[in-house]
């Protein structure tokens, strides 16, 4: 039976580079679904420090570079997040997308819009130094933390809450929605995933990759849906451990595909 082929699928806040990041698990979604667009909604990387990606962020990243191929005729749209910074042009090139701070587009006669939505979170704008030495320490505390890393887990989502991020990139998107007469908004940065209806407009959160519930976003002609990922037996891979790493980045970049064909196009803004 042939999969459903979406219109867009939305992944967003996968931290490559943070010991927390699902990145096995993104992979096992990319391959599972078929889609038109794929739209990676911000913070894609947890920092500036490639040192820190292990062998499946790289296999991520070479999944991604042969899902940009024309032939493939899927749309690859990378939305800048706070975490991206610094990283963007340099990843967009080697990976063959366009890196955008907003994306739109039109579907089912209704207007779409893709933004990370640190844009709406104060104290993010408000302390930018601050937030990134914050970031530094918590992929420290990574590197300390138990299996599973319960500890970190716990300060992401206390961190969410104290803040009240969700509450407010809300409010905001909404805000920016209706500023920019538009339908439906979609945002990360929270990592949590929501769906939330204003006088008409819907905003909708993607979630993220770093904690245990793993959600994605899909949008047909059914309307958009918030999916949540659950392992299943034959996505287990026994060969690769999480956290493996390797010291030659030309080595893992090279087993990824991303060294191959490497003419890429010049990234637009």
């Amino acid at each position: 039976m042939d999969l459903q082929v979406y219109n867009t699928l939305i992944l967003s806040d996968l931290h490559l580079g943070a010991e927390t990041s699902h990145a096995r698990e993104a992979l096992c979604v990319l391959k599972e679904n078929r889609f038109q667009r794929l739209i990676l909604l911000g913070d894609i990387f947890a920092d500036l420090n490639f040192a820190r990606l292990t062998k499946e962020h790289w296999k991520f990243l070479g999944h991604i570079r042969k899902l940009s191929n024309p032939k493939r005729n899927i749309e690859i749209v990378w939305v800048e997040g706070n975490h991206d910074h610094g990283l963007t042009n340099i990843m967009s090139h080697l990976v063959g997308v366009r890196v955008y701070q907003q994306y739109e587009w039109q579907y089912s006669g209704l207007r779409h819009m893709a933004i990370h939505g640190h844009q709406f979170d104060g104290f993010q704008v408000s302390n930018v130094r601050l937030s990134k030495l914050g970031t530094s320490l918590y992929l420290k505390l990574q590197k300390l933390d138990f299996k599973g890393k319960p500890i970190v887990r716990l300060i992401d989502r206390m961190n969410t809450r104290w803040l009240r991020l969700s509450p407010k990139v809300a409010v905001g998107a909404l805000v920016h929605a209706r500023q920019q007469d538009t339908d439906r908004i979609f945002c990360g940065h929270t990592h949590q995933a929501i769906h939330i209806e204003n006088d008409g407009i819907h905003y909708y959160n993607a979630g993220g990759w770093v904690d245990s519930r793993l959600t994605y976003l899909t949008v047909d002609e059914q309307g958009v849906q918030i999916h949540e990922y659950h392992e299943r037996a034959d996505d287990r891979d026994s060969s690769q451990e999480r956290g493996e790493t390797d010291s030659s980045l030309a080595d893992v970049a090279g087993e990824s595909g991303l060294l191959e064909d490497v003419e890429y196009e010049s990234v637009g803004r």
